[in-house]
């Protein structure tokens, strides 16, 4: 692994951006599980675009995950 030098003033800048992304990120992700599941679920059919199948990995693939599971 080749090593890079930066000024301890560019690794603060760097380090902060990458703090603040990671809070924005997981805002975004917890808004995003406002929904109840089958909600969301049911967004998803009533457009039309998605198969049976994809419907169905969706809502397991939902409720498993751990932002749904902080929900409740």
């Amino acid at each position: 692994m080749d090593t890079i030098t930066i000024p301890k003033n560019e690794y603060k800048k760097l380090l902060s951006r990458a703090k603040a992304y990671e809070k924005l990120a997981e805002s975004f992700y917890q808004n995003s599980m406002k929904d109840p599941v089958v909600e969301i679920v049911a967004d998803f059919k009533n457009t039309g675009l998605y198969t049976n199948e994809f419907l169905k990995d969706l809502e397991d693939g939902l409720k498993k995950s751990s932002l749904s599971k902080k929900r409740k």
